[in-house]
C-alpha cells in the first residue's frame, strides 16, 4: 500500500496495490501493521459500520468526544463519494483546514481519519456505500456533530444542487459554535 499525508496532521490516504489477472483484481484493503507504521499510533478493531446512500448525500461533519476518541479508516466499497477531513483540535496548527478526496470502489482509496478529526462525505453516484473501520465501539453521547456547511470551513463539496441531509446534521452547531461549547478535543489530547 502507498500512504500519503494529507494537508491534516495525522491523516492518511491509502492506496492499495491491486494485483490484476484475467479474473479481475485483488488488494488488501487494511493491513493493521503497515497502518500503525504509518501513523505511529496502535490501531484496534472495535467496530465495522456500513452507511448506503443515494446521490447528493451529505453526512457529517462527525467526530467523537476524546474520551473515548476514535479513529477512523473509511473505504467506498461501492459507487462513489467526495470524502472530506477537518481538523477539529483546538491548539492544532492546522486547525480549520480540510483535505478532500474523492474515493471509489474501483480504486480501493481509503482514508485514516486520527481522533479529534472531523469526517464527512458527499454520495456522487446512487447506492454509494461507505465501510468505516472503527478504533472504539459506539458510545451514545459522544458523538461530534458539525455542521457540514458552516461557512467558516467553507468545505468544498462541489455539489449543484442542495443535498440531502439528516435533520441532525442540517441542524448542527459551526464548528466554533462547538468549540465554544468545549466539545473538541484538544491537540495535545490526541496527538
Amino acid at each position: 500500500m502507498h500512504a500519503e499525508e494529507l494537508s491534516v496532521p495525522g491523516a492518511f490516504l491509502i492506496t492499495p496495490e491491486p494485483f490484476r489477472d484475467d479474473r479481475g483484481s485483488f488488494h488488501e484493503a487494511l493491513r493493521v501493521d503497515e497502518l500503525e507504521k504509518v501513523t505511529g499510533r496502535p490501531f484496534a478493531v472495535r467496530q465495522i459500520n456500513f452507511s448506503v446512500s443515494r446521490r447528493n448525500t451529505l453526512r457529517g461533519i462527525h467526530s467523537v468526544s476524546v474520551p473515548p476518541g476514535q479513529a477512523k479508516y473509511v473505504s467506498c466499497v461501492r459507487g462513489a463519494l467526495r470524502d472530506i477531513v477537518v481538523d477539529l483540535r483546538l491548539g492544532s496548527p492546522t486547525y480549520g483546514e480540510y483535505a478532500s478526496n474523492d474515493l471509489d470502489a474501483e480504486s480501493g482509496r481509503c482514508v485514516y481519519v486520527p481522533e479529534g478529526v472531523g469526517h464527512g462525505f458527499l454520495a456522487l453516484s446512487d447506492d454509494t456505500c461507505i465501510c468505516y473501520v472503527l478504533s472504539s465501539a459506539h458510545v451514545p453521547g459522544t458523538q461530534i456533530d458539525i455542521d457540514p456547511l458552516d461557512p467558516e470551513l467553507a468545505l468544498p463539496w462541489g455539489f449543484d444542487e442542495p443535498p440531502v441531509m439528516s435533520a441532525k446534521d442540517a441542524g448542527a452547531p459551526t464548528a466554533a459554535d462547538a468549540a465554544a461549547a468545549g466539545l473538541l478535543a484538544r491537540w495535545q489530547d490526541v496527538r
